[in-house]
C-alpha cells in the first residue's frame, strides 16, 4: 500500500510553526478525507487540522505539545486502494556496511541543514552560527522557536574563529601587568535560573502562551518600535450612542458599543493614509489594498486576534455585528483559521479593562497597532477659555519604524481624531 506524509498546514497569513496540542487519532485509526485529525495552535488560532488523504494512520511523527515548522511531516497515513508495490528481489546481504547505510543518528540528523527562511533570516540577523545549534523539529531540523529560545537566553552561539598559531612569549606585545588577574566571566542568566522560595507556585507554560510569547518577542526583536498618542474629546459621540444604544440593542439584537465607533473611524482613515496600512517584507514595502482590521479578544488564558475584513466598506452596524460575533466565537472555541487572515492593522480596546495609556506591541507584520483607551470625564480648556466636564479619550499608536515616519503618523491620528470629534446625531448613522 501506498504511505503519504501530512504536513503542518499554513494556519494563517505569517505562521510559520503550529504546536500540536492533541491528536485525535491513534495509530490504526481509519480516517477519511478531511476528517479532523489533530488540534494545532499557533500564535494566531486554535485550530483543527482535517486529513488531507482518505486511509488508515500508521505513524505519528509528531507527538503532544511539539511545535512543528509549516511544511514538517506530522503523520503518515497508507492510503486505502492504493496498488501494492512491485516486489523487489531481495538484495545479497553483505556483512560490511555500504556508504548509503547511514547510522540511526545520522539519519535523526538528515534534516539539520534543512533551513526554512524565517530561521536563516533569524540567524544572520543575529549571529547564530546554525552549525552549532540542536534542531527540534523533525529529523533533527532547525526551527525559528529554536532560535527564540536561545536569542531569549542570550547565549548566542557565535561561529568558530579559526585558530592560528600564537607568536613566542618574548614577541607577544602586552600593555597589561605581568601578574595582572583576568577578570571573571559573568555568567548568563537563563530562565531555568530563577531560583524559586517555599510558598512559590510554578505554572507551565501552555502551548498557546508559548506561542504568544513567541511572536510578541519576534516583534519587539524585529521592528523598531515608535510611540505616539493623542487625546480626543468624545463628549458628542457618547452622547449620541448613548442616546440610541437601546432602541438599537431592541431592533438588532446586539449591542452597539463605543469600539465600532473608533474601528469605523480608524479604517476610514486608512482609506486615506494607504501607507499605515502597510508591511515591512525586507526588500520591499508592501502597501495592502484591503483594509482588515485585527481586533483583540481575550479569554482567561490566551489572546485572540480576529479580523473585521474590509471595515471601510461596512457601515458601524456591520462592523458591531462583526465584533460582537468574532467575539463570540473566541469565548466559545469556534474560531477559525479563516477568522484570523488577512489582518492589515490592529485595534485593541485596551479601554475595557480602565487603561488610560499603554504601549502595545506591533502585531507581525503589521506596521502598527492602535490602542483604544478608558474613555473618562475630565475638566478641559474650552476654546472660549470656559472650563467644562468632557469626555475624554487616549488614542496610543505604536508604529514600525522601518516603515511609518512620525508625520504621516501624525496625520493619521489627527485625521481619526477629526472624525470622532464630529460624531453628532445630524452628521452620524449607524446605518
Amino acid at each position: 500500500m501506498a504511505v503519504e506524509q501530512m504536513t503542518m498546514p499554513q494556519l494563517g497569513e505569517s505562521v510559520t510553526e503550529g504546536t500540536i496540542s492533541k491528536w485525535l487519532v491513534k495509530v490504526g485509526d481509519k480516517v477519511n478525507k478531511y476528517d479532523p485529525i489533530a488540534e494545532v495552535m499557533t500564535d494566531k488560532v486554535n485550530a483543527e487540522v482535517p486529513s488531507s488523504f482518505t486511509g488508515v494512520i500508521t505513524e505519528l511523527v509528531g507527538n503532544e505539545g511539539d511545535t512543528l515548522a509549516v511544511g514538517e511531516i506530522m503523520c503518515k497515513v497508507e492510503l486505502e486502494g492504493a496498488p501494492e508495490p512491485a516486489e523487489k528481489a531481495p538484495a545479497q546481504q553483505d556483512p560490511i556496511q555500504t556508504s548509503s547505510e547511514k547510522p540511526a543518528v545520522q539519519q535523526d540528523a538528515a534534516n539539520k541543514k534543512r533551513y526554512s527562511p524565517a530561521v536563516l533570516r533569524l540567524s544572520q540577523e543575529n549571529g547564530i552560527d546554525l552549525e552549532q545549534v540542536n534542531g527540534s523539529g523533525a529529523g533533527g531540523r532547525i526551527t525559528r522557536k529554536d532560535l527564540m529560545a536561545i536569542i531569549e537566553s542570550g547565549n548566542i552561539p557565535a561561529a568558530k574563529q579559526p585558530e592560528t598559531k600564537a607568536p613566542a612569549a618574548a614577541e607577544q606585545p602586552s600593555s597589561k601587568p605581568e601578574h595582572a588577574a583576568e577578570a571573571p566571566a559573568i555568567p548568563e542568566r537563563k530562565p531555568s535560573d530563577v531560583q524559586t522560595s517555599p510558598g512559590d507556585i510554578e505554572i507551565p507554560v501552555t502551548g498557546i502562551r508559548k506561542a504568544i510569547a513567541s511572536n510578541m518577542l519576534r516583534s519587539k526583536h524585529e521592528a523598531p518600535h515608535a510611540w505616539t498618542m493623542v487625546e480626543v474629546d468624545v463628549t458628542n459621540l457618547v452622547d449620541y450612542r448613548n442616546g440610541i444604544k437601546d432602541d438599537f440593542k431592541k431592533k438588532e439584537g446586539f449591542n452597539l458599543t463605543f469600539f465600532a465607533f473608533f474601528v469605523k473611524a480608524v479604517s476610514q482613515a486608512l482609506k486615506e493614509f494607504p501607507e499605515i496600512n502597510s508591511m515591512w517584507a525586507g526588500d520591499k514595502i508592501i502597501q495592502k489594498k484591503d483594509i482588515n482590521i485585527s481586533i483583540a479578544v481575550a479569554t482567561e488564558d490566551a489572546l485572540y486576534v480576529p479580523v473585521i475584513k474590509n471595515a471601510d466598506e461596512k457601515t458601524i452596524k456591520g462592523i458591531g455585528r462583526d465584533i460582537t460575533e468574532l467575539a463570540g466565537k473566541v469565548r466559545t472555541g469556534k474560531l477559525g483559521a479563516d477568522d484570523m487572515k488577512g489582518g492589515t492593522f490592529t485595534v485593541n480596546n485596551t479601554g475595557s479593562f480602565g487603561s488610560v495609556q499603554s504601549m502595545g506591541i506591533i502585531n507581525y507584520p503589521q506596521a502598527a497597532i492602535l490602542q483604544v483607551e478608558s474613555i473618562v470625564k475630565r475638566p478641559v480648556v474650552m476654546n472660549n477659555g470656559m472650563i467644562a466636564v468632557r469626555d475624554m479619550v487616549n488614542l496610543c499608536l505604536s508604529l514600525d519604524h522601518r516603515v511609518l515616519d512620525g508625520l504621516v503618523c501624525g496625520r493619521f491620528l489627527a485625521r481619526v481624531k477629526e472624525i470622532l470629534e464630529n460624531v453628532t446625531k445630524e452628521n452620524t448613522s449607524v446605518y
